[in-house]
Formats: C-alpha cells, structure tokens, sequence
C-alpha cells in the first residue's frame, strides 16, 4: 500500500486503525479527557477519543499558546486545550506505558483526540526510550497543536507521528497557520478535493471511506 511505504512501518491499515479508533471503549475523566488502551499480539493500543460534550469545546477553543517542559527538560510551545486534556490523562496512561512488555506503542486519536495524541506521542518518548523507533502516533482529522517556529528538535521528536488529512477537512486547518500553529510530524492527505464540503471532509464515515479506498 502507498502509504505504508510512505509510513516505512509495518502496520495494520489506516482504515483498521482508525476502525478500531472509533469503536473503543472510552474511559471518561476529569477535563473531559477520553483514553482507551488495548493490547494486541506485541502492540500497545492508545486510543484519544473525539469532541463529545460542551467541555471538550471549550477545550477546543481555549487555544492561546503555552508553554510547557516535557520530561527531558526541553520547552515546547502548544495549545492550551490540548494541553490541559493530556495532563489529565497522563498520570493514568504512565503506569501502563512503564509497566507494559510489548515491543511496540501506537497511539491514535480523531479530532480533538489526535491533537491529544500529539502530546501523548511525545510523551513516550521521554518515559520509555528503550523503544526507539518502535512507537507510531496518527492523528486522523487533527486540529494543528504546535505553536511557533519548527525547530530540528520538533521534529525529530514527532518524526514518526503522522496527521492524515481528508483534502478539504476544515478542521485540520485550525487554528489558522497565521496564528503561528503547525501541525507536528508528516502529513498524509487523502481523497480528492471538492468532493466535500468542508465539514463533510471530517465526518468520520467519509474518513472512513477514503481509507479504505487506500487498504
């Protein structure tokens, strides 16, 4: 699959990923932060799940930079939702991380969630080097969650994160470029442009259909 070489990973499809995604059995938690983790042959599942209330939206919008030091003592300018929803998770997500034997972790989330993922991608990196280049993260439909100037230090800590954008996703263009955000990582796009309005791009049915052309 194209794709995957453009991934050079070996992985379930996209389409499978975000499946599974969707359909995960979300535990709910303060700042309206929604996580699931499953465990499959030698893989650690952490799944973000979308918007789904009036807190996660004001999450959504509570989007003025800020900035935080991550495990390794580097400052990194991001969202303040975003940022405000991983926090919460954190403490439940790191005896998992820590604790887990399996020899690969793929993080995922939609929406909301794959900003969240973002974080939680790079979070990995700090609590669990040994696995090297053994992590994946995907942020399907993502909102941009970086602010300020790309630096050979973002980059290098999201090299294996990708945001998969379906072409005319309005949401994967917020908050705007001109406000000094970015996405984190590669960007896939899919399907074609024009065949959705901009709304429609996000619905996840349609996400779905333009994987699945893709497996």
């Amino acid at each position: 699959m194209a794709v995957e070489c453009f991934l050079e990973v070996k992985l379930d499809s996209l389409y499978d990923l975000f499946k599974g995604c969707l359909e995960a059995n979300y535990i709910h938690i303060d700042d309206s932060a929604d996580y699931a983790i499953e465990e499959k042959g030698n893989t650690l599942y952490i799944y973000l799940q979308c918007s789904r209330g009036v807190e996660d939206w004001i999450n959504n919008f509570d989007f003025l930079p800020v900035t935080y030091k991550n495990l390794d003592g580097k400052a990194l300018r991001c969202h303040k939702g975003f940022l405000r929803v991983f926090k919460a998770i954190e403490p439940m997500i790191n005896p998992v991380l820590s604790s887990s034997t399996k020899e690969r972790v793929v993080i995922s989330g939609y929406s909301h969630g794959g900003a969240v993922a973002a974080l939680c991608y790079e979070y990995v990196i700090s609590i669990r080097p040994d696995l090297s280049e053994n992590y994946f993260g995907y942020g399907f439909g993502a909102p941009r969650i970086l602010y300020g100037r790309r630096s050979i230090v973002v980059a290098d800590r999201w090299k294996n994160f990708v945001t998969v954008r379906n072409r005319d996703d309005i949401v994967t263009h917020l908050p705007p470029r001109a406000f000094g955000y970015f996405h984190p990582g590669k960007i896939i796009e899919i399907g074609c442009r024009g065949k959705y309005t901009r709304f429609d791009a996000h619905r996840p049915e349609n996400i779905l259909a333009e994987l699945r052309e893709l497996s």
